[in-house]
């Protein structure tokens, strides 16, 4: 008998965004987990990406074996940046920050536990009562590196899921890993809901990082890992469209009230448009609330590009940006508590806005300059330069009878796109987030708290890291500070550093709660996203004997950090400022080497 689609999604428990949310963290507690809270989307000691891409990218140093400070059974819900796929926000289900429901087992439970509960979330008339009859998984079809994950698929068999709702599918579907292919990774079994039509809709997913990669000559050999992991990662906004039988992530309640705004400050505002504006509103908030501001590099010119794509839609139908601090609320209401009210976050946008509208303005200036030449490469030089749309660069060429070359346009975007993964590349940023954890890592984020004591020193305790990037090769280490280091301040701090490298100090590591590491005299520059216990490193003496920094006391450093760390600081070799520099204002940076 065909069941009418609607009447299925009358059966599933229609759910508010914090009720999921409580939901999923009070399921995974109930089977043992502690929960942590979503770090930053900006990633702290790791150069692999510029924002936090998945769940378990903060937790890397734990799925490679260091311990948890609050056990090996650990779910939150995390706040998640990509923009790969930025060209496609607006339509149905595509969005550049979204949030993910986390559960891990580090060493602990496997495949059988875990199949079983994430059955139980799904189907469960207590939790989102999805109907049996229409769940079909994927397991892992096996390679010449893995064999057929025949184990999982018997797990789905158990609980009750018939064989031919079992779907067996290639590496590229059902196997997680990082695209070097070294480190933690395994297969995956997906979950999807079947429609009357045949329609699959993925669910959530379930990996199971039962191999490593490891570099083997000029290529990588996938060996059976020291500590088997569950890693578990399920979109929120998709299930809270889902089960609340929505269309489109944009018809939820984290959307819907602020397109309302925005269509009845541009009524004539077609729907994607409305939803871009509203997407990129709503991630460029959640960047600024964690701290980060536009710039031109790094992850400051990601958030400059989608405030400057919004000011460009919005231009497209009206001058008047007001209707940014009415939707600030409305977005703040929904998202998790961060260290910025409503206001401070209004108050950046609007200087990016009226910045760029400015800039736009002068783009349409220089087009009127050059229109009777409007060939492929120079509309990319009005988008580029100028952020100049090419829809707009055709509309107003098309007036003057001119017809622009979009495939020149196209190539000339694609050649900019291509040099600008290359020049990624050969920085270490590549998809995927998994920090290198080698020894000259290791070493360079020891000697990032020797550093730091070294500054507090001389420039009092006011002075706080505001951000780290570590590879094999150097440590970039920014601090507040409101003043340029000469040359003899930074020989001062270098010659420090090293001396007190040079004392043989034991680093050594406990676990407490926070507020007793607090009380104790702990620094942190990111207390709000550990759990309620935490790891204490220390240089030197341990409890800590102060003054902390100084080349005579006992102790040189106590700071809250997740690891992992040498176990002396005769292992890191002389310290080399390479150079300093100023990030913004009261921002300054260090750029140095071990060797």
């Amino acid at each position: 008998m065909t069941i009418h689609l609607g009447k299925l999604f009358a059966v599933m428990n229609k759910i508010t965004y914090n009720q999921l949310r409580n939901m999923w963290l009070d399921f995974f507690k109930s089977h043992g987990h502690a929960e942590i809270p979503s770090a930053s989307v900006l990633p702290e000691n790791d150069p692999s990406t510029l924002f936090i891409t998945a769940g378990m990218q903060p937790l890397v140093p734990y799925l490679l074996g260091e311990k948890h400070p609050l056990g090996n059974r650990l779910t939150n819900i995390q706040r998640c940046i990509r923009t790969g796929d930025i060209d496609e926000v607006g339509d149905d289900s595509h969005l550049t920050f979204f949030e993910m429901l986390g559960a891990w087992s580090l060493g602990d439970y496997f495949k059988k536990e875990r199949t079983a509960w994430s059955y139980e979330f799904l189907t469960s008339k207590k939790y989102l009562n999805i109907p049996k009859e229409r769940i079909h998984v994927t397991c892992f079809e096996g390679n010449k590196s893995a064999p057929k994950d025949t184990e999982c698929a018997d797990f789905w068999l158990q609980l009750g899921v018939p064989k031919d709702r079992i779907h067996f599918l290639p590496c590229e579907d059902n196997w997680w890993g990082m695209p070097s292919g070294l480190g933690p990774q395994g297969p995956c079994s997906e979950m999807f809901f079947c429609d009357d039509s045949g329609k699959h809709t993925e669910l959530g997913n379930d990996v199971y990082m039962q191999y490593v990669g490891i570099r083997d000559g000029e290529g990588v050999k996938i060996l059976p890992a020291k500590q088997k992991n569950v890693d578990t990662g399920w979109g929120l906004e998709r299930i809270l469209c889902f089960v609340n039988g929505h269309k489109s992530v944009y018809e939820t309640e984290l959307f819907a009230p602020v397109i309302e705004i925005i269509k009845t400050e541009m009524p004539k505002i077609i729907e994607r448009d409305a939803r871009i504006i509203a997407e990129h509103l709503r991630a460029s908030a959640v960047m600024i609330s964690d701290g980060l501001t536009p710039s031109n590099t790094g992850a400051g010119y990601v958030l400059r590009r989608l405030i400057r794509r919004l000011v460009r839609v919005t231009n497209k139908y009206t001058t008047d940006f007001g209707f940014v601090k009415s939707c600030m609320p409305r977005f703040c209401e929904v998202l998790p508590k961060s260290g910025k009210n409503p206001n401070e976050i209004g108050l950046v946008l609007d200087k990016e806005i009226q910045k760029f509208f400015q800039t736009l303005q002068k783009g349409v200036i220089e087009f009127n300059k050059i229109a009777r030449k409007i060939d492929g490469e120079t509309a990319f030089y009005l988008y580029e330069t100028f952020g100049f749309p090419i829809e707009l660069t055709t509309e107003m060429a098309a007036e003057r009878g001119i017809k622009v070359d979009l495939e020149a346009f196209e190539k000339a975007k694609i050649a900019h796109a291509q040099k600008s993964r290359d020049a990624s590349a050969v920085a270490g940023a590549f998809k995927g987030g998994l920090a290198d954890d080698g020894e000259a890592t290791i070493k360079l984020h020891t000697v990032a708290h020797i550093l730091l004591a070294v500054l507090r020193k001389n420039y009092g305790e006011n002075v706080t890291q505001k951000g780290s990037n570590i590879t094999p090769e150097r440590l970039r280490f920014d601090f507040s500070l409101n003043k340029k280091l000469e040359g003899a301040e930074l020989q001062k701090i270098e010659d420090e550093v090293n001396e007190i490298i040079k004392r043989n100090l034991v680093v050594s590591c406990v676990e407490m709660p926070k507020e007793e590491a607090k009380k104790m005299g702990a620094t942190g520059a990111f207390w709000d996203k550990y759990g309620e216990v935490v790891k204490v490193y220390t240089i030197g003496a341990f409890p800590p004997k102060p003054p902390l920094g100084t080349t005579t006391s006992e102790t040189v450093s106590c700071e809250i950090c997740g690891g992992p760390h040498v176990k002396n600081t005769s292992e890191l070799g002389t310290f080399k400022i390479q150079k300093e520099e100023a990030v913004s204002a009261g921002i300054r940076r260090i750029k140095a080497i071990l060797v």
